[in-house]
């Protein structure tokens, strides 16, 4: 069986998807895991769709998946967890704010700690003071209503069994509460890891706070 599935939902990232490509699989051959990566184009108006069909050519492991237009973050991950076939499915930004040298203790967490779900906390942020404020509210908000004690929802980098990402149903801005759906689904052992966040390096985040508000 496939080891890991890492699905990437991407609008307009063509600048750093060549370096993501290459630190991932990096790891991968470093660690020996077998894997594929999907990326999930929600109707980037750039050239990052022939950069991914550029990489699939140079990478055997790429998938695509592309959108017509912009869906949204949600719809994206829900795309990737369809086609996703790894024994660990890991998520993560284009960006490249999400460090790859992170995966195999993710992978470790699931498959050797018996964890349902893994996700990253951030403890310390690059982001804007606009976005980290509203983020502490929603996630100490998130927090107290659940039940589910994690310090950071919103982190793209998780992990999961297989079965969760087919199991869960995303819609709308449901990505936010992924912890929260994967434990009304009966996956109880929910954990976090304290990851490396990176400062942008190219361009502006493009899943920003304007849907977050919504």
């Amino acid at each position: 069986m496939l080891q890991i599935s890492i699905v990437v939902p991407l609008y307009n990232e063509a600048e750093s998807l060549p370096e993501l490509c290459s630190w991932v699989d990096q790891v991968m051959q470093k660690n020996q895991f077998s894997y594929e990566m999907i990326f999930v184009n929600d109707g980037s108006k750039d050239s990052s769709w022939q950069v991914i069909q550029d990489l699939s050519k140079q990478y055997s492991t790429i998938k695509g998946i592309s959108f017509a237009r912009n869906y949204g973050k949600s719809a994206a991950l829900h795309e990737g967890f369809q086609k996703a076939s790894g024994q660990v499915v890991i998520t993560m930004d284009a960006d490249l704010q999400d460090s790859p040298d992170e995966i195999p203790e993710l992978y470790r967490m699931i498959t050797q700690d018996g964890y349902d779900l893994v996700s990253g906390w951030k403890q310390k942020r690059f982001d804007p003071i606009s976005k980290t404020i509203p983020t502490k509210l929603y996630n100490a908000a998130t927090r107290a209503l659940s039940g589910v004690k994690l310090n950071d929802f919103n982190c793209g980098l998780k992990a999961y069994k297989l079965e969760v990402v087919k199991t869960i149903k995303l819609y709308g801005e449901m990505h936010r509460y992924i912890p929260v759906l994967a434990k009304n689904a009966g996956f109880g052992k929910i954990g976090e890891k304290v990851v490396i966040h990176q400062a942008r390096k190219y361009g502006e985040s493009k899943f920003g706070m304007s849907r977050f508000i919504n």
